[in-house]
């Protein structure tokens, strides 16, 4: 598989898929730019090397329609401010008007695509949408991580219709930091998995086990461990229908030797809602009437002496309800750990990032991955569509 410095790139132009899907607030104002930011190195190398940069992005999920709500223009607007060069926004993907735009282009210039996902075309896969995308294109670069696992017409299908292709440095970075924490990791190797469902990450779980040294459960997830070893656990969200997996995946780690950790703890509550009453507690004393909402002081204090013991730490989903200030403190202990270890740390999942976030801590771990559905994809040990399509 080739990347983007592979090619020679002067004079040519290029179509730069990249996930430039930011999110915004009810006025349209871009509220995180980390996506941007991380596509900016690729971005720049194409403009210094000579090329015309066409951009393409998707944004939300308009299902095939336009909805000016999730018009990239602010991206258009954010995009030139990091830059520091003019961003031509296009007013459609595809079309005659876009492609005068293209011939128009000179070498380090920037046109950005209106959002793909407006056609229906995208999300399906359309061959003839996707030839309209290659249009007028040299080379395609794909550096959309978030989006590797989708098989779309801008991902997937444009590759039949452009000679050159590679990935960007977004794509190498995430491909060269998912192979140090997992398929050649430093041992101890430490996984922490949080969030609502086991059900979405049970695959995960299975396939991180036959590397990891030791799994760490924190949020809902463990809600079901607990049930499926008999305890009570009130209100609390779980999921009924696994109880017989998670004894499974229990029993599947025991066999690996691969340690598996539950909470100590819970923050509990009889409410479900932002300033509730909580008390802390084991998971066995959980009442009839309560629900777990966060991981308690004892598991972050212990969780946190692992994730220092460890050499590589990859961690995916929160340990509670991170939207809610009473019980995010669990997700936010393991952010301090986190980042005060010496391991390698690769973070990924949406509102893990968002944790990151909060905390300021970006910078203090060693790779955020872009994408949180593309990064449960390699945990679950699976590929990647958007990947075989450039090595094909």
């Amino acid at each position: 598989m080739k990347f983007i410095d592979d090619l020679d790139l002067k004079g040519k132009t290029v179509l730069l898929r990249a996930d430039l899907n930011v999110p915004l607030d009810e006025e349209g104002n871009i509220t995180d730019s980390h996506r941007i930011r991380a596509s900016l190195p690729t971005i720049q190398f194409a403009r210094q090397h000579g090329a015309k940069v066409v951009i393409a992005s998707h944004l939300g999920r308009p299902k095939g329609k336009v909805v000016p709500s999730l018009s990239l223009k602010p991206v258009a607007k954010r995009l030139s401010e990091l830059t520091g060069v003019e961003v031509t926004m296009a007013p459609d993907c595809i079309g005659e008007e876009v492609c005068s735009l293209k011939n128009k282009l000179n070498p380090g210039d920037l046109l950005l695509l209106e959002n793909v996902r407006f056609n229906p075309g995208e999300t399906k896969n359309e061959p003839d949408f996707a030839k309209n995308l290659a249009s007028g294109i040299d080379c395609f670069i794909n550096d959309a991580f978030g989006t590797a696992h989708r098989a779309h017409a801008s991902t997937v299908g444009v590759v039949d219709f452009i000679k050159e292709k590679a990935g960007g440095f977004t794509l190498r970075n995430e491909i060269e930091y998912f192979d140090k924490c997992l398929q050649n990791p430093n041992h101890p190797l430490v996984a922490i998995f949080g969030g609502s469902k086991v059900s979405s990450k049970l695959s995960a779980l299975h396939n991180v086990a036959s590397r990891a040294d030791a799994i760490l459960i924190g949020g809902a997830m463990a809600n079901t461990f607990f049930a499926a070893q008999g305890h009570n656990i009130g209100k609390s969200m779980f999921e009924n229908d696994l109880l017989s997996k998670a004894k499974e995946t229990e029993a599947h780690l025991a066999s690996l030797g691969c340690e598996l950790h539950l909470p100590q703890d819970l923050v509990v509550a009889k409410e479900f809602k932002e300033g509730a009453e909580t008390r802390t507690t084991s998971p066995e004393g959980l009442a009839e009437d309560e629900m777990a909402l966060d991981i308690g002081p004892k598991t972050v204090e212990h969780y946190s002496n692992l994730i220092q013991s460890a050499s590589t730490v990859v961690w995916n989903g929160p340990m509670g309800v991170l939207e809610m200030d009473s019980f995010a403190s669990g997700t936010f202990g393991i952010v301090d750990a986190v980042t005060q270890t010496k391991a390698l740390t690769v973070v990924g999942g949406g509102d893990t990032d968002l944790a990151l976030h909060k905390k300021s801590a970006f910078q203090k771990v060693s790779y955020v991955s872009t994408g949180g559905g593309a990064f449960l994809v390699l945990l679950e040990g699976n590929s990647l569509y958007a990947v075989e399509a450039l090595k094909a």
